[in-house]
């Protein structure tokens, strides 16, 4: 089987997703695209835009927007009012920080003496922007990070040197388990002093919950390891043991002292709230935590919108929360039971049914030889204008210190069932088309 390389390992002015060579400049380095872009720069160059009726793209991290039964009416206004023309405090508006605490304590932590404020929230211009201030306040520590992941990760932990990402490789034969025990015994033998992950994973939809996410909790506070969750999937749980919880599973639960234990919970309406244009997310953490992030944010960023922040705190109650998670539930449970179920029927091996998020991490292993990895079944794709993303994007190499070796996912695709189930349908039909003529 050829191998493809890696977008982005290429050498000189050329880069493997065909950026156009030119001069060069000592002073920049060549910054390799995400999956989710490099995919969608290939679509676009077969004239693919967003309003393209023909296409079908599976490989979007965004879930449809259009509104869903039961849920709370899409916002459709945004008014602009006195003082909106001015920065954002660059922790977030303190309002929309004290809804977000509440929104945690009313939902996750009823009877519990320890209560989150406002001083433990950071609120953010976009998941990356969240992610980039939690990097930059870090020391010089190791910080475990798991294989498969969430493909910014790989730029994110290379971009700053005072930490050292170290890789935890998650086994498929496990159905990518992790647990307590696993995650105690890598602290204690690496030196971990802080973990990433996202939970749900993205992109297996492996969902840490209840009483192992407990334990993970525990045993982050026994050991002072800092457990920096990105949650944003977090309300697209699909395991029937963690519905009877509302759905929505988070560390915030587990916390006890929600000054004390070192836990970093990412969240943001991108996802769960499906308003990923507003660019509204937030840091729930320790006071301390929240004000190394916040001083990060003052030189990474800046703030994020103010009429947007003030427009998020009606999201927040609790009651429309739940509602829109009620809503989601019941469409995208329907749309991951047509996916999963079609791409078993085309052939497509499944290593573990998705416990969470909106993705199928699927194999090519026993497809036609031609699509039986996962870039070469990506361009065959393409060409029946239908986008999803190679799994190699999810081996997470922070400054490719792997020497450039096959992945170990390099077989793997992943799936979106964010998009309508019509897109949906269409896309299998596709591909049952490009399979049959193999």
């Amino acid at each position: 089987m050829a191998q493809h390389p890696r977008p982005g390992t290429g050498t000189g002015s050329h880069s493997i997703d065909g950026a156009a060579s030119g001069p060069t400049f000592s002073a920049f380095r060549e910054v390799p695209r995400t999956g989710v872009i490099f995919v969608t720069t290939e679509a676009t160059k077969r004239g693919y835009t967003q309003t393209s009726p023909e296409w079908c793209n599976l490989g979007q991290g965004m879930p449809e927007a259009e509104a869903l039964p039961g849920a709370p009416p899409r916002v459709t206004e945004l008014p602009i009012l006195e003082g909106d023309q001015e920065y954002a405090p660059v922790a977030g508006l303190w309002e929309l920080r004290e809804a977000i605490a509440g929104f945690y304590n009313e939902t996750f932590r009823k009877g519990m003496p320890s209560k989150y404020s406002a001083e433990n929230v950071a609120v953010s211009g976009g998941g990356r922007s969240a992610l980039t201030r939690v990097a930059a306040s870090l020391g010089n520590i190791n910080l475990g990070h798991f294989l498969p992941d969430y493909t910014a990760y790989e730029e994110l932990l290379s971009v700053f040197r005072l930490f050292s990402p170290i890789p935890i490789l998650l086994e498929p034969e496990r159905g990518y388990a992790f647990s307590g025990a696993d995650l105690r015994r890598e602290v204690m033998g690496r030196g971990l002093s802080a973990i990433l992950a996202s939970n749900p994973a993205n992109p297996t939809g492996k969902t840490i919950g209840g009483s192992d996410l407990a334990e993970w909790v525990a045993v982050g506070r026994e050991l002072d390891c800092s457990l920096i969750f990105d949650e944003f999937y977090s309300h697209y749980i699909w395991r029937p043991d963690l519905l009877k919880n509302g759905g929505i599973e988070t560390a915030a639960r587990y916390v006890e002292d929600v000054d004390k234990d070192p836990v970093v919970i990412l969240d943001g309406l991108t996802k769960n709230w499906r308003y990923p244009g507003w660019r509204v997310t937030w840091t729930v953490a320790p006071r301390k935590i929240i004000e190394g992030v916040s001083s990060a944010g003052s030189f990474l960023d800046g703030g994020g919108s103010r009429p947007l922040q003030r427009k998020a705190i009606e999201l927040l109650r609790p009651e429309a929360a739940m509602a829109e998670t009620r809503a989601i539930q019941a469409e995208f449970g329907k749309k991951r039971v047509k996916l999963l179920n079609g791409l078993r029927d085309l052939g497509f091996t499944i290593d573990l049914p998705p416990e969470g998020t909106f993705y199928v991490w699927a194999s090519t292993e026993h497809l036609p030889p031609a699509i039986s990895d996962g870039m070469s079944f990506f361009r065959a794709a393409l060409e029946k204008q239908v986008i999803c993303v190679p799994g190699e994007f999810f081996d997470v190499d922070p400054g490719k210190r792997r020497g450039g070796r096959a992945s170990r996912f390099r077989r793997h695709v992943r799936f979106s069932f964010g998009p309508a189930m019509a897109k949906i349908e269409l896309a299998l039909e596709r591909f049952r088309d490009l399979i049959a003529a193999q």
